[in-house]
């Protein structure tokens, strides 16, 4: 209990001042101005000059706007000779930070509301009416079950459906080889390039994907998502002229077949007519192509009294980690720590305590 009082009134009424003591010693001295040099250095290279503590920074609030130029030609066995252009392989014509491309299709033309025989697998192959089931339908169907085992070909029969006829066969997919200095001429000769034209917001589509590490003609067959990232880092210190963009560029989907249930980037949709006769019919397209996202991102920062000011005082109180380093070295790890202690700490008594005692006497 004693022990406990003694403790508390030693912080209840004794009270410590720093005490200044000059030390001439070369290891303390250097190491000292050596801890404050490293200091001085990380305030002025790191915080000023490399992070630009000196500036207030926002990050960049963007809208793109995106636009496909060319044509494209095919020859096919479905739909013969043919040219196609933007409003044909752009789908659809406008999207918000994105661009689609169809590189491959699978086209299913003259479809009608009718019943016909299911594409073959593992479920829908058949030899009589008794393997196929009523109103049956499953995820990979095209349409309801009848009931019935029709032919699909020569060899092989296959459960019949009431769908859009005929039904589309994907199972395979054919392969095809398929800023203010920037003036308007220049937009209208430049093509993108790393080393010669970095800055020309023109692209080819092949050079986006190889630039990525990827196959254009593979990428084209089965489809894909590319990143079109574009960097602005602006320091508003500087001329405007000087805030350009860095272009660069990544595949977003995977390529691991093992975890991926759809490869690629694929999906369907139709356009819709009716014939002489005022039946309707469809062309049903299953367009593979790659999706070009385009992801901005960035700050800028321009001078700003508040974080120079605070930066300023946060380097002048780190300072102070030089003393508290040393003073640990001095006071505990040195030969003579017991003499600079000594020196370093001094005890007072109450003086009005002890000039009563004395007037006792």
């Amino acid at each position: 209990m004693a022990g406990c009082c003694s403790v508390l009134a030693a912080f209840l009424f004794e009270y410590d001042t720093p005490r200044i003591v000059l030390i001439r010693s070369r290891k303390v001295g250097l190491m000292n101005r050596l801890v404050q040099l490293l200091i001085l250095a990380y305030v002025i290279g790191w915080v000023f000059v490399w992070e630009k503590g000196y500036q207030e920074t926002d990050s960049v609030v963007s809208s793109v706007t995106t636009k496909a130029k060319g044509v494209a030609v095919t020859n096919t066995s479905e739909l013969g000779f043919r040219i196609w252009d933007v409003a044909d392989y752009v789908i659809p014509a406008q999207e918000e930070n994105s661009l689609f491309i169809m590189t491959n299709m699978i086209i299913t033309v003259n479809q009608t509301q009718s019943t016909c025989a299911e594409i073959p697998d593992k479920t829908t192959i058949c030899d009589s009416d008794s393997n196929c089931t009523m109103g049956s339908t499953g995820t990979h169907s095209n349409g309801i079950g009848t009931g019935k085992c029709v032919p699909f070909n020569e060899s092989v029969k296959t459960c019949e459906v009431a769908a859009w006829c005929p039904v589309e066969n994907d199972a395979d997919v054919p392969t095809r080889n398929i800023l203010p200095n920037i003036t308007t001429s220049y937009l209208k000769s430049c093509i993108y390039d790393a080393r010669t034209d970095p800055f020309c917001p023109i692209f080819r589509l092949g050079k986006i994907v190889e630039d990525a590490g990827h196959s254009f003609q593979d990428m084209a067959v089965e489809g894909g998502i590319m990143g079109i990232q574009v960097k602005w880092d602006c320091n508003l210190d500087r001329a405007a002229s000087l805030c350009l963009p860095r272009y660069s560029f990544r595949r977003l989907d995977t390529r691991d077949l093992e975890h991926n249930v759809s490869p690629g980037y694929n999906f369907r949709f139709a356009k819709y007519y009716k014939d002489l006769t005022g039946n309707e019919q469809r062309t049903l397209i299953k367009a593979y192509g790659i999706r070009f996202d385009i992801i901005v991102f960035g700050k800028a920062g321009k001078f700003d009294i508040i974080p120079t000011m605070i930066n300023i005082g946060s380097g002048l109180a780190l300072l102070g980690v030089a003393t508290v380093l040393c003073d640990v070295i001095v006071l505990y790890c040195m030969k003579k720590r017991y003499y600079y202690r000594d020196k370093k700490y001094k005890y007072v008594e109450d003086y009005e305590q002890g000039l009563a005692g004395e007037m006792s006497q």
